[in-house]
């Protein structure tokens, strides 16, 4: 038998929870396997962000581990997965996976997945960024990470808060070669962007 596609998923507690409970929710309608890490900072962010408690993330995680558990199967480069996202990530995470000096499963698993060279994808939330910032970007980008902060997508003309989320979790989950209805393409839903009608070959019978 096929073995299931299988995406880690690291939610830290920078604002915007919002983007690591929608890919939960993302992943489960295309049939991607979650293995979950979420920080004790981003369950109290949901709660002042949304309103929700963190049991929302059970809903939707096929696998969540705690924080100290390091010896989870996403701790393990044989545990088989297409790489990891993390939204979103905070600085302090984004520079902990740098260093490689990892203190929780939620850095190990990402390190991990950089020495197995499968995609690393840092939804980093942080504005504005000092040179250290910037240096360590760098850094990750070097050493195989892709920094893709969450940022709007308005030519896909959103509506609402949800449009912009899902646009940006679209993009990411983009990044593994997996494909979510809900994203919006240029050239192909969006109508500026559409290409031209395909030339036709003359009739030479």
């Amino acid at each position: 038998m096929k073995e299931a596609q299988r995406l880690i998923i690291g939610v830290s507690g920078a604002s915007g929870v919002v983007y690591g409970l929608r890919a939960f929710e993302a992943l489960r309608e295309i049939g991607v396997e979650t293995h979950g890490v979420v920080s004790k900072a981003a369950e109290m962010t949901l709660r002042y962000e949304t309103g929700h408690s963190p049991s929302e993330f059970s809903k939707y995680a096929d696998y969540l581990y705690k924080m100290p558990d390091v010896g989870a199967p996403i701790a393990s480069g044989s545990f088989k997965t297409l790489g990891m996202l993390i939204a979103p990530c905070s600085v302090r995470t984004m520079s902990e996976i740098a260093s490689g000096v990892t203190s929780s499963l939620l850095t190990r698993a990402a390190d991990v997945v950089l020495k197995e060279r499968r995609r690393l994808v840092l939804m980093v939330r942080e504005t504005p960024f000092h040179l250290g910032h910037l240096r360590t970007m760098v850094q990750l980008t070097q050493m195989g990470a892709i920094i893709m902060p969450p940022l709007p997508a308005f030519y896909a003309h959103p509506q609402t808060i949800e449009d912009i989320v899902d646009q940006s979790v679209g993009r990411a989950l983009d990044m593994f070669g997996l494909d979510w209805d809900q994203t919006r393409r240029w050239g192909e839903d969006l109508t500026q962007g559409k290409r031209p009608a395909a030339r036709t070959q003359p009739d030479k019978s």
